[in-house]
């Protein structure tokens, strides 16, 4: 089976940037942190964007369903995309923590 992949300017694709501060620490936590930060504050705007459209497109102030809906599935999938993330971080730390034992 072929994976279609989408263009790299397709809403959604791009991969967060790390900040020039994270850059500049030498701590690979802090840069972390920081990456982290920023992402879980994207996928916040994305969820308030989101809701924002809705309210707007209820109040008659948006025609567009397209743009509505565009924006609701972003913020879907950026959130189920990071809820993975972390279940996957779940499982990799439990297996680390059963083979010290």
């Amino acid at each position: 089976m072929n994976i279609i992949k989408p263009p790299l300017n397709f809403p959604g694709t791009a991969l967060p940037q790390v900040t020039s501060q994270a850059k500049k620490d030498d701590d690979p936590t802090a840069s972390f942190k920081d990456t982290l930060k920023q992402v879980m504050n994207e996928i916040n705007d994305d969820q308030i964007t989101a809701k924002e459209s809705v309210q707007k497109f209820l109040n008659g102030e948006i025609e567009d369903v397209h743009e509505v809906m565009i924006a609701a599935e972003k913020a879907s999938v950026a959130l189920e995309l990071t809820v993975e993330v972390r279940n996957k971080l779940i499982d990799a730390y439990t297996q680390v923590m059963r083979m010290s034992g």
